[in-house]
Formats: structure tokens, sequence, C-alpha cells
């Protein structure tokens, strides 16, 4: 079968998650991703500690090939400098030391190749004085954005995030970098440099609060000052101890429905609770009274009898039910591998989707160096060149 991207050619030299992210949804459709690893591996494989499967490392290197060469020798810069020569997309998340350092900066590889994509990803922007300052996403995306305070209760230490939850997000970003680019490529026959940052998208996620406090209204402050209690988009926990989320929006359309579902029409005789007008001046108390009627139902209970009324609402899901959950399989997002071994029977799958263009079936991520000399020979470099380059062990074949 034919794939989308499958003569794309990626050198993908960034690390950890965001820029790697990107390239995994490149090699789901098709795209020959170079996945470049230093000697010992990419510190990314490491991060789940003593656990005996590297989860995360499965899922961002899936379909891709691992060729793991030495930048801190010449003869491994000169060796990344020919595969950019005949590549499409270069991605790295280095630092402007590093950059130069291993001579991979933009003008280097520019001349190189005039029809590369440059994908360079970054904490906090290209320009500034904090343009090479190191991030992650709980810094870059989560923090430095306003989302980690914005959600958090009155009183409330801000919290941590969800491994990772920044740098998917980016990723998505990072991809729609890169096809832009190839686009302006398809139209000019010019590569380009393209580029975006943790802090950019978290702050586009945060961008309706944000947007706000530009209009006046700062909903944090108020958070912090007052709280913040809408029981119609709160959290309830159902009699089972599962818990469920509403989100009406529309209260006056759907308080009638709400009242009905829960069974408790003496909602609309009490003064406090007889309208929305009413309820929202008295949000604690009734706040208690929803809490009260979730409690009389199991979540299933619940849930028919909201979905019956038109109320909207969601499951408060615990990860291994994601796993499980039937729409999530039917819809391709949570994917089965076909793979025997260890820990990866499930793959997740990246959220972008073409139904004339099917992505490629999960392969497992490859150990260090797995590919080296494949991709090498592959890319036409004499033999013996590379027997000089693996015994002055500029590269590491795992084979």
């Amino acid at each position: 079968m034919e794939h989308l991207l499958e003569d794309i050619t990626v050198v993908d030299a960034a690390t950890y998650l965001a820029g790697p992210g990107a390239a995994t949804i490149l090699a789901d459709y098709g795209a020959n991703v170079i996945k470049i690893e230093p000697p010992g591996g990419d510190g990314y494989r490491k991060l789940v500690g003593a656990h005996p499967v590297p989860y995360h490392w499965l899922l961002t290197s899936r379909n891709k090939r691992s060729l793991c060469l030495d930048l801190g020798k010449d003869a491994g810069r000169q060796l990344l400098h020919q595969l950019v020569a005949r590549a499409d997309v270069f991605t790295t998340n280095f630092l402007k030391s590093q950059l130069n350092r291993y001579q991979v900066d933009y003008d280097t590889l520019r001349a190189l190749n005039p029809r590369l994509i440059y994908a360079h990803i970054s904490g906090y922007g290209t320009e500034g004085e904090e343009a090479d300052r190191r991030a992650f996403d709980v810094t870059g995306w989560w923090a430095r954005s306003g989302i980690m305070e914005f959600v958090r209760a009155l009183g409330q230490t801000p919290l941590p995030m969800a491994p990772g939850m920044g740098d998917h997000c980016t990723a998505t970003a990072f991809f729609g970098c890169i096809m832009t680019g190839l686009y302006r490529r398809e139209k000019t026959g010019e590569g380009s440099f393209v580029s975006t940052s943790l802090a950019a998208n978290g702050v586009w996620a945060n961008g309706m609060a944000l947007q706000g406090v530009v209009a006046g209204n700062n909903v944090g402050t108020y958070r912090q000052k007052k709280g913040w209690p809408n029981p119609f988009t709160d959290c309830y926990e159902c009699k089972d101890g599962a818990y469920l989320v509403l989100a009406v929006i529309n209260t006056a359309r759907e308080y009638p429905q709400l009242v009905e579902a829960l069974d408790c029409p003496h909602w609309l005789q009490d003064p406090r609770f007889a309208d929305i007008s009413q309820v929202m001046k008295h949000r604690p108390e009734f706040r208690l009274a929803m809490a009260e009627g979730f409690a009389k139902f199991t979540y299933g209970e619940a849930s028919a009898r909201l979905q019956q009324a038109g109320v909207t609402h969601g499951a408060v899901q615990p990860m291994a039910d994601v796993l499980q959950d039937q729409q999530m399989r039917a819809n391709g997002i949570v994917l089965e591998t076909g793979d025997t071994g260890e820990g990866y029977e499930l793959t997740i799958s990246s959220p972008i989707n073409v139904r004339e263009a099917p992505k490629k079936a999960p392969r497992r991520a490859p150990e260090v160096g797995a590919d080296t000399l494949d991709i090498l020979r592959e890319m036409d470099f004499d033999e013996p060149y590379l027997q000089q380059l693996l015994a002055a062990e500029v590269i590491f074949d795992h084979k």
C-alpha cells in the first residue's frame, strides 16, 4: 500500500518528545524517518527509570529507524551533513549553542540543501533574552502560559500536569509547521525555516482566558479572590464511586432538563433554585443539592438519564478504562498493534486523519542503532567508508 508521505525523508535529530512527536505523525503517514541517536541512545529511552518497558519510547518512535552516530566527532558531523543533503526535513530542538557546536544551524544546512525544511522547536521561541533557555512542557507550556495558575481552585497550590500533555499538543502544531513548509516548497521549490515553541502552544491553548484579560475580564484573578463555583460545569460523584462532569452551557434551556433527569422537581419549588438567576446567586448551595442528586444514581444510570434528557455530560474516565473504551477503539484512537512483544499490544494513534490517505500500521520502536548500516547502504554510501566509521566509533550498529 502506498502512503501519503512515503517519498519524504526526515532526519529526526530532536530529542525527548515534542519534536520527535511530530516526526511520529510523519512516520504514521509513511515518511522515512531516520531517528538520530547518540552513543548509548536517546536519553528519552531511560525516562521510565527501572520500569522494564520503555513505553513512552514505544509510542513516540514507532515506525522510525534508528541511526546511531557521534556528533561530537568531526566525521559524525560530516556524515550528518551528508544525510541532510539527501533529506526533505530536518528536525531539532537544540539550543543555539548546540546548533553551532554540532554545525547544524539553519544557514549551514540550507547551504547544503536549499530545498530542506528545517524544523526547529524551542521552549520560549527563537527571539528575545530567553531564546536559549531550556524548557520542558511543564515549564514552558503549562506554567509559563498561565494555565497552571488558571486551573487551580481557590487557595489551592498549582497542580502538576499529566506527563507529556503539553509536548503532545506542541508536536501536533509542529507537524503542521512542517507540512506548511512542505506545501510552500511545492509552490516555490524552496526550503524554509519553520518553528514553534512550547510557550506558543501553551499560550494558544489558554487563548480564550488570555483574550479575556485583554478585554478586561481576568477570570483567573476572580477565581482566586472569590472562587469559581459553577455547578453546571462541575464534577459529581455517583453512587458507584464513578465521576461525571457536566458541560451545561445553555443553562436556561438545559436546567429544566437537568431537573427532570435527576428527578428533583422540588428544586423548582425552592426560591433559591426556582430559575437560573436564583441558582447562580446561590451556587454553593445548589452545588450541594446537585451532589445529593447524583449520589442517588450509578454512573450508568445518571448518564442514561442525562442523555435521554439532552444534557451534555461525560465520564471522568480512569486511564485503564480509556484503553478499553469501545468508542476509542472504533475510531482508531486506541490501536491494536499485533505486536506480541512485551508491553506493546496497544498504542495511541496520532490525532491527524485523512480518510483517503490511511496511516501505516504501528511498528515497534527500534533498538539503538538498529538500522544504522541499512539506512546508509540504502543511501549508497560506500562500504569501505562505513566500515571505517564503524572502526572509528563514529557510527554504531546494533546488529
